[in-house]
């Protein structure tokens, strides 16, 4: 949004290089920065003092500097779970689902089972299958009955608590610059 002769057009490659530079590995966690927008909308140059390198620096600078201003957020996936169990263990699976951060968007019945609709994120998925056969055995030994699908969904923000943990263990393990 630059109006007129204030930057040489030469300079301008340089600021986009710059803040692509700092967008790939965002402060928070070391990530890169996504659903980024940026707008030049004022700059100034000097005959002498103005170069390439400069600018590029001067853009670093300014998306440090509103990145933090701009509450970043740590995004995640987020899977849609669906179960199919026997209404027997609905309760049982459901504590687990929510156990795992899941949300319950649905719960509807098929014949004797019960089908639960959840997002979950992966990361609580992991070793579910197991989980599923055990919390739905009837007998001892015997085969759990419960089964499930899953699909990526949408990426949401983790919870605060979840962002500090993160954070704090970035920071714990990133080199001294």
């Amino acid at each position: 949004m630059i109006v007129g002769l204030a930057i040489p057009s030469n300079f301008i490659p340089a600021m986009e290089k710059g803040f692509k530079e700092a967008a790939n590995s965002g402060s928070l966690i070391g990530h890169p920065v996504e659903h980024l927008r940026v707008v030049l909308t004022n700059v100034a140059s000097h005959s002498v003092d103005s170069s390439e390198l400069a600018f590029k620096l001067a853009a670093i600078y300014a998306f440090k500097q509103c990145y933090t201003a701009a509450r970043p957020e740590i995004l995640e996936p987020v899977m849609m779970v669906e179960l199919k169990v026997p209404t027997e263990f609905q309760g049982t699976v459901a504590g687990d689902i929510n156990k795992r951060k899941g949300v319950i968007v649905r719960n509807d019945h098929d014949g004797d089972d019960s089908v639960i609709t959840a997002h979950v994120p992966p990361n609580n998925m992991l070793g579910y299958s197991t989980s599923l056969r055990s919390m739905t055995q009837v007998k001892q030994n015997t085969i759990g009955k419960g089964e499930f699908t899953m699909e990526y969904k949408e990426h949401s923000a983790v919870s605060n608590d979840v962002q500090t943990q993160l954070v704090n263990t970035y920071k714990g393990t990133k080199p001294i610059e």
